[in-house]
């Protein structure tokens, strides 16, 4: 799949049916200096201790991915095998990453996030067919993808009727340059790339979460349930997604068009914050459409993987073009079972590292060698 930025400009755009709503891949971007160089050491002693804003997840074991069929007629081919996973315990952000505290981050090192700087046409001429034209230097400028939706039923194979290339979009003006995140410092930090919340975990001592770590925690210990609240349907009560038709008409039926702040709905049984809907969360892992197949040829049909980290290499079906392909869980305000039903804890999609949505933000993990205390006793379900 190409770039969306060229497939809307150049190419037609003919995604294969049976997509997600994160399908789309923004381009490569000029190699503009970002930030202060960080590492885990780099993190100031508060910040590397500190678990402010997290919740302790014990370690255990589960059942990782989704059978599919009747069992969970939802699920795609990418979530099976189920197989048997064991992770060590770990704090998580009980919230996605919000946009006060991206800007306390962007405040303190003045890092420049990907959306932030130009188009690298060099780089991007590598993804797209030979002889493909330039497109204007106006859509090479800083820039990033938002949700537009149609006024009428479009064909869901063309992703690029609801997404648009918007020049002057980013976390700071996540609908488009006339738009702000002033008010809306507890809202969800999007248009992050990969990078972008690299950069940040990394400053805060912390690091995004495996695969395996980011399914266990969203199960809230609710072992092989369809849903992070148990098998039952989806409820607008439960979590922030699209009711109503997708692309084009959202009922709002859960009181938000787009993303909601965080902690509006209830928590899982962890006391972790929308780990169904409101934005994706980028993952650590490589993504491969086989990678549950892969690994049960390594620990055979009764094995157990441990704490594992994802594949070595990548490679994505939807879009072929990227050299590598990342992860990112939870689905978003715009999941709905007629074309992307991601807000369940199995469901898995992936983009390039240099992508940035309107719908795709992070949460941040770290081990428990600094600040360790005893465990709290999960929450019951509300």
């Amino acid at each position: 799949m190409l770039p969306l930025l060229v497939a809307t400009l150049i190419v037609a755009a003919d995604p294969p049916a049976g997509g997600a709503c994160c399908e789309p891949a923004t381009p490569p971007r000029e190699g503009v200096p970002a930030a202060p160089a960080t590492t885990s050491a780099g993190a100031s002693a508060s910040q590397a201790s500190s678990t402010e804003g997290m919740v302790w997840i014990p370690g255990g074991e589960f059942w990782m991915g989704s059978p599919g069929g009747a069992a969970d007629p939802l699920a795609r081919p990418d979530e099976s095998p189920v197989h048997r996973v064991r992770v060590d315990g770990f704090w998580m952000d009980a919230t996605e990453v919000t946009n006060a505290q991206y800007k306390a981050f962007v405040d303190a090192t003045g890092y420049v996030t990907v959306a932030e700087r130009a188009v690298d046409w060099e780089e991007l001429k590598k993804q797209v067919p030979p002889g493909t034209p330039k497109p204007p230097d106006e859509m090479l400028k800083p820039g990033s993808l938002v949700f537009t939706p149609p006024s009428k039923p479009v064909d869901l194979r063309g992703y690029d009727q609801w997404w648009t290339w918007t020049t002057g979009a980013s976390w700071r003006h996540p609908e488009g340059p006339n738009s702000s995140i002033e008010g809306k410092e507890n809202y969800p930090v999007v248009h992050i790339a990969y990078e972008d919340a690299v950069a940040y975990a990394t400053w805060a001592g912390k690091r995004l979460p495996t695969e395996a770590e980011w399914e266990f925690a969203a199960r809230g210990g609710l072992d092989r349930k369809r849903n992070v609240w148990g098998d039952e349907p989806i409820d607008p009560k439960r979590c922030n997604t699209w009711q109503g038709h997708f692309p084009d008409v959202n009922t709002a039926e859960d009181g938000f068009a787009r993303s909601s702040p965080v902690k509006s709905f209830p928590p899982n049984a962890f006391g972790l914050y929308d780990m169904a809907g409101n934005v994706w969360e980028w993952c650590s892992d490589l993504y491969r459409p086989d990678a549950y197949a892969r690994r049960m040829l390594e620990i055979g049909k009764d094995g157990v993987a441990v704490n594992p980290t994802g594949p070595t290499s990548s490679y994505d079906l939807r879009n072929p073009s990227a050299p590598v392909s990342r992860v990112h869980r939870g689905g978003s305000f715009l999941c709905n079972d007629s074309y992307c039903a991601s807000y369940r804890p199995a469901a898995r999609m992936a983009c390039s590292p240099d992508t940035g949505l309107q719908h795709l933000g992070f949460r941040c993990v770290k081990v428990r060698a600094e600040a360790a205390s005893p465990a709290p006793t999960p929450k019951s379900q509300d």
